[in-house]
């Protein structure tokens, strides 16, 4: 009980910081930094990509989740409620109710498949989980995602429960309108404002949570949730800017008749991960767009000058109590973009000078070696000039042999 008012009171704080941090958010950064990064990232040919992958695996998703709810005889209530979500809250009208129709009809005929066909639809919707987790890990650059098989437990259980969860939490929000009288005559406003908060709500945590969890590194929650109410807010001014456009201007109907329905499908799912992957690149930038950071040109040796001085501040960090810093930390420090040192990080640790320390609340390098008495050679090898016949002369003469860590670090 205490803890809920200790909870309630620290409300109005948490609230003013919140608005503290959107005042003094660089807006504009933000801006240029989602041009730059869909243009030189080519977002717009991953979320091609993912649109592809998005509606050949429609079905098998559809009856993965139909399967999942005719299981369970006493979960049908929740797959109404997530078919009446998916309709008003996801999708135009004008696409939602033939697509779903149309959904459920396939789902049928897929039921009759054998064990070899359930097979092929389970591949096809775990496919689009590892196209999605490919293209979240790249906006993070991470490289090397987690291994395969852990990605396939952690992607069938988001397959299989989140439909679950989902579902409960609608029909718990239809049980309460109910209960209040909203299902009938219309809903108060305060009501109707009510609900469709939460399903902002919902999405923009839902949203977050793949954020959060999908890339292999550490995104902390308010970087997610910065992310995923960028999504939600997308989405409905997606949604509602479609909406006018069809309702305005008819010509994709007048065009293609009754099969408008398809290409009216494909650009609303283009543009639905259009806005989840530059969702991502706030959610990976926010660290840096919050200490106004500038990203540092890629000019010949970048990468090796930023090795020397993530050591430095690694070697300095060995006399503090923690032994080590993190890589926010370090980034604050060195006034650099997190991700552009992440690929650094990782080059450290393959060659056992760095090591990551997972601990609650983030992750800590440390270093391993002893600068004076570390040849340089290695870090010269993988971010300056790798050994080879031509370089062979170049190297002699500059002693890289020869050289210690010490020496570079100052």
């Amino acid at each position: 009980m205490a803890s809920l008012r200790d909870l309630a009171a620290g409300l109005p704080a948490r609230a003013s910081e919140l608005l503290d941090t959107l005042r003094d958010w660089p807006w504009t950064d933000t801006l240029a930094t989602l041009a730059r990064r869909f243009r030189e990232d080519r977002l717009g040919l991953t979320a091609g990509s993912l649109t592809f992958t998005t509606l050949i695996a429609l079905v098998p998703l559809f009856t993965v989740t139909l399967a999942i709810f005719s299981a369970f005889p006493r979960f049908a209530a929740f797959k109404e409620a997530l078919e009446a979500y998916f309709l008003q809250a996801l999708v135009p009208e004008a696409i939602a109710r033939p697509v779903l129709g149309a959904l459920a009809d396939f789902a049928d005929k897929a039921r009759g498949l054998g064990g070899a066909g359930a097979v092929v639809l389970a591949a096809s919707a775990l496919s689009t989980m590892l196209t999605i987790d490919r293209s979240l890990n790249a906006i993070w650059r991470v490289r090397r995602p987690r291994p395969f098989a852990q990605r396939i437990l952690v992607y069938w259980a988001a397959l299989t429960l989140g439909p679950l969860v989902i579902g409960v939490g609608l029909s718990a929000s239809s049980y309460a309108l109910g209960a209040t009288g909203g299902a009938a005559g219309g809903l108060p406003d305060w009501v109707a404002s009510l609900v469709a908060g939460a399903e902002f709500g919902l999405m923009a945590l839902g949203v977050a949570a793949l954020f959060h969890y999908v890339p292999h590194t550490w995104v902390r929650w308010r970087h997610a949730l910065a992310g995923g109410v960028f999504v939600a807010a997308g989405f409905a001014a997606a949604k509602a800017a479609l909406a006018w456009y069809l309702a305005k201007v008819p010509t994709l109907s007048v065009v293609y008749g009754a099969f408008a329905t398809l290409p009216i499908l494909l650009l609303w799912i283009y543009l639905g991960w259009v806005i989840v992957l530059l969702g991502a690149v706030i959610a990976a930038y926010a660290p840096s767009l919050q200490m106004r950071v500038a990203r540092r040109p890629a000019t010949p040796g970048h990468r090796f000058e930023l090795a020397l001085a993530v050591l430095r501040e690694l070697a300095a960090a060995r006399s503090s109590d923690r032994r080590g810093l993190s890589l926010e930390r370090i980034a604050e420090l060195l006034r650099a973009d997190p991700l552009q040192l992440e690929p650094i990080v990782e080059r450290l640790l393959a060659i056992d000078w760095v090591a990551r320390l997972d601990e609650d609340g983030g992750a800590r390098l440390v270093l391993l070696v002893d600068p004076a008495a570390t040849s340089a050679a290695p870090l010269v090898d993988v971010l300056l000039l790798p050994p080879g016949p031509l370089t062979a002369p170049f190297r002699e003469r500059a002693g890289v042999e020869a050289m210690r860590l010490a020496e570079l670090l100052g």
